[in-house]
């Protein structure tokens, strides 16, 4: 164990690893911002090519739209007598 070559290939195997690692990480990296791209270029145009006039909504946005929607199923509920 206290030789000098397992050591020198224990470093060769952790520095081939880190190596593995890195490029798998570089592969998603780049695969993300491809996808990115991709959003961004299709975000405000339809299928036909022409510009959206409506931008679209952020999460935040949506969430309270449903917030709403479910207060005036709620309402409607009360309304027509039904008990939730």
């Amino acid at each position: 164990m206290n030789s000098p070559d397992f050591y020198m290939i224990m470093a060769a195997a952790g520095l081939a690893a880190l190596g593995m690692v890195i490029a798998a990480s570089l592969a998603g990296w780049r695969g993300w911002l491809a996808l990115k791209r991709q959003e961004m270029s299709f975000v405000g145009h339809h299928h036909d090519g022409h510009a959206d006039p409506v931008p679209t909504g952020n999460a935040s946005a949506r969430i309270e739209i449903a917030d709403l929607k479910e207060r005036i199923r709620k309402l409607e509920a009360i309304a027509a007598g039904v008990d939730l």
